[in-house]
């Protein structure tokens, strides 16, 4: 079954600016553009840090116009110099999952996805990663039925009905071999938009004892002298 990767929702159109970009216009492109940070990229187009809007506010002077150091004026700072610094980026390829744990992390609301040489290809949001939690119950429905329960365990059609309502799947019905429980159950809490799994499926053999008994048998004859 198909995760949905980074490269699946992220956008590749990215807002981005130079070390030497200055603090006013990383500013205007934050409001005009409705951002909460962009990245910054080196000649390369590596990413080299991020400046969001905490940054900003952080080395932001009391005057409007100046900045002060030590009570002289001073050069308005860069974006090389108030960019948080390693950039924590993710790769395409990587699991939207993986970047929520990522994001949650490290407490942080978007992420500049770059590809195997660390240049910028895209940025994914907390908001994006959202997007695979709005699957409609009617497709997370079809895809127990058909990948779940007919591909990958080819359990029979109606064996086992599948109810989804907002995302919790209730699962209700028979399968063949008790071992096929656990698999059912993981597989469906993996599937993307999935909230939650209520299962009262149950087998009809319990095929976990017999292979339990043949596992014991066999290490009995492992160390019974005969």
């Amino acid at each position: 079954m198909k995760h949905i990767r980074v490269a699946d929702l992220m956008t590749d159109e990215v807002v981005s600016v130079a070390p030497g970009t200055a603090f006013k216009d990383i500013a205007k492109l934050l409001a005009q553009y409705d951002i909460s940070g962009v990245p910054v990229l080196d000649d390369e187009d590596r990413v080299v840090g991020v400046v969001s809007q905490t940054d900003l506010l952080a080395r932001a002077a009391p005057g409007p116009d100046t900045f002060r150091l030590n009570g002289t004026e001073a050069e308005p700072p860069t974006a090389g110099g108030v960019m948080s610094a390693p950039a924590v980026t993710v790769r395409a390829e990587e699991t939207a999952a993986d970047a929520a744990r990522l994001m949650t992390r490290r407490g942080i609301e978007r992420l500049p996805v770059v590809d195997v040489e660390d240049r910028l290809v895209g940025i994914v949001t907390r908001r994006d990663l959202l997007r695979m939690f709005l699957r409609p119950d009617s497709e997370i429905r079809r895809r127990v039925t058909s990948e779940v329960l007919t591909e990958a365990l080819g359990v029979p059609t109606g064996a086992v009905d599948v109810h989804v309502v907002d995302g919790i799947v209730t699962l209700d019905g028979r399968v063949e071999r008790r071992s096929q429980l656990p698999v059912l159950l993981r597989l469906v809490e993996h599937l993307e938009g999935v909230v939650a799994v209520a299962s009262r499926v149950t087998a009809r053999t319990d095929d976990t004892e017999s292979a339990h008994a043949a596992r014991a048998g066999a290490r009995a004859r492992h160390v019974m002298p005969w």
